[in-house]
């Protein structure tokens, strides 16, 4: 599943390619990607004539703000962004296609089609769901020491799950949870209400730096990630501990194992992140 870094780095990529466009047409294939309105049609009525004036990111979601509307599209495992004109070949699993008045298409692929988009009218998208129960973002101005140490306080749940849990903090998913707790020397089974103040801040910050450092580097690719032009992250070539499972810690030199962390596989050092 795209995270954080990924998604920012497909919101920028489109950024280039369809702001200020207007939509002509719009052609579902698979309506169940329509979650709001429920109705594919009243969802294609109300989107013909708009003009897409930002797209932005919101935790894992993207929001192509409109004239009168905000979509909000959740790209899920496999969902892809890409702009072709209108006459090149709509590839396999392409499930919803956006045409504009310039001769040019926004296509959405997902092999999977576990993608969902959602349309309110703006203002709304941010009081119902899925935005209403999102955490801050790490780069937001409210994911403070001092709200997460709070937080985490209130859980006894594993410091893994927590960081997984987009209620807590939106966007972070398995690949940048395992690389925060990392650097941060964290066990990913440490409980959340055992982590001193300065473990906190060190998971923070951590989070913030891997997450940033990703961005500049187009997110990774993992499995079938690329951004919506079809070119590759390359901060995969950057993970510590991530995938690395067999492989010699970059810091100690101790093999990297991979374990069950809260229902997910996890990557650590033994000697780096010690229980």
């Amino acid at each position: 599943m795209p995270e954080l870094p990924e998604v920012e780095t497909i919101k920028n990529t489109l950024k280039k390619f369809v702001i200020n466009k207007t939509i002509e047409d719009l052609t579902i294939y698979w309506a169940k990607i329509i979650k709001r309105p429920d109705d594919t049609e009243e969802f294609r009525l109300r989107l013909l004539g708009q003009r897409i004036l930002d797209v932005h990111r919101k935790g894992k979601f993207l929001l192509f703000e409109l004239n009168d509307y905000m979509l909000v599209s959740h790209l899920r495992m496999e969902g892809k962004y890409n702009v072709y004109r209108k006459e090149e070949p709509v590839k396999k699993h392409t499930h919803v296609i956006f045409s504009f008045t310039d001769g040019t298409e926004l296509r959405y692929n997902d092999v999977r089609k576990f993608g969902t988009m959602h349309l309110f009218p703006k203002g709304q998208e941010l009081v119902s769901q899925p935005l209403n129960k999102l955490g801050p973002d790490p780069f937001d101005a409210a994911f403070t020491l001092d709200y997460f140490y709070k937080k985490l306080r209130k859980t006894n749940r594993l410091i893994k799950a927590v960081l997984l849990d987009q209620t807590i903090v939106a966007g972070l998913g398995n690949i940048y949870v395992d690389e925060t707790l990392f650097k941060a020397g964290i066990h990913p089974m440490k409980r959340a209400d055992t982590l001193t103040k300065k473990e906190v801040e060190s998971i923070r910050l951590q989070a913030i730096a891997t997450l940033k450092e990703a961005v500049a580097k187009g997110g990774s690719t993992i499995r079938s990630y690329v951004n919506s032009q079809g070119d590759m992250g390359m901060f995969q070539l950057e993970l510590f501990v991530y995938g690395q499972e067999n492989k010699a810690c970059k810091k100690c030199g101790q093999q990297i194992i991979k374990m069950k962390v809260a229902g997910r596989g996890t990557h650590i050092c033994p000697h780096c992140q010690k229980l």
